[in-house]
């Protein structure tokens, strides 16, 4: 097992001793169970390593390239914008286009779940890095399914023209479209692209749907794929 081979020179106590000094809140577990769940918590404590030593990595990673295309959105008020615009007064832009084309009578039923998590989160999120919603439908149809699902906090923008889905290969030959999950940020008077989902469908494990790693519907696990993470003192309030 993973834990019995744990290289601890970082100082970090075995995964198994920590899982020995488990307590349960209900009495009754036979000897059994309560071995299998001291493997397992070791287990989960060597999960929440690797999750930090990639998030390390992730925020490690030098510049990425410049994006040169002058791609044009358009906000709800109808007005264009660059994506330098959407970035408001943040350096950092998390952008997530979703599969609601102008073909599509209805949004892709997992783009709506994802996207419904992250509303609940979204005033938080805002805090710290910009947010934005990608579709190539009108900006007032994006807005009107989600006033429909009770959506306040998300800032939807219509990409205009098909550039940004392309040069993504977000447009299949079928006319369907796939998701994508970007995040930019600024250098200077640049944007680079700072982070992208790169798992596609064929790097799926048999027998499993293709996700991604970490799958993301929280607020601590988007803002690990930014530049600044979590931040070291700062904690969502219930109101701003």
């Amino acid at each position: 097992m993973a834990t019995e081979t744990l290289d601890t020179s970082d100082g970090l106590k075995p995964a198994r001793d920590l899982a020995e000094g488990m307590q349960m809140a209900f009495p009754g577990a036979s000897p059994a169970y309560l071995e299998a769940r001291k493997a397992l918590l070791a287990e989960e404590i060597e999960l929440r390593r690797h999750a930090t030593r990639l998030v390390q990595q992730r925020q490690a990673l030098p510049p990425g390239p410049i994006i040169a295309a002058a791609y044009r959105f358009k906000d709800e008020q109808g007005f264009e914008a660059t994506l330098a615009d959407l970035f408001g007064d943040k350096d950092t832009l998390v952008a997530y286009f979703w599969m609601y084309g102008p073909q599509r009578e209805r949004p892709c039923p997992m783009c709506t779940n994802w996207l419904g998590a992250v509303n609940g989160n979204a005033a938080d999120i805002k805090q710290r890095v910009a947010l934005k919603i990608f579709g190539r439908s009108p900006v007032d149809r994006q807005y009107a399914f989600a006033q429909e699902r009770g959506w306040r906090h998300l800032d939807f923008v219509q990409t205009v023209g098909d550039d940004y889905a392309r040069d993504l290969g977000l447009l299949n030959e079928d006319g369907t479209e796939n998701p994508a999950l970007v995040v930019f940020r600024k250098d200077g008077p640049s944007i680079r692209l700072f982070w992208m989902s790169q798992m596609r469908r064929e790097m799926a494990d048999p027998g499993q749907d293709p996700r991604d790693s970490p799958d993301i519907a929280s607020l601590w696990s988007v803002l690990d794929l930014t530049p600044h993470g979590r931040g070291t003192d700062w904690y969502p309030r219930l109101s701003y």
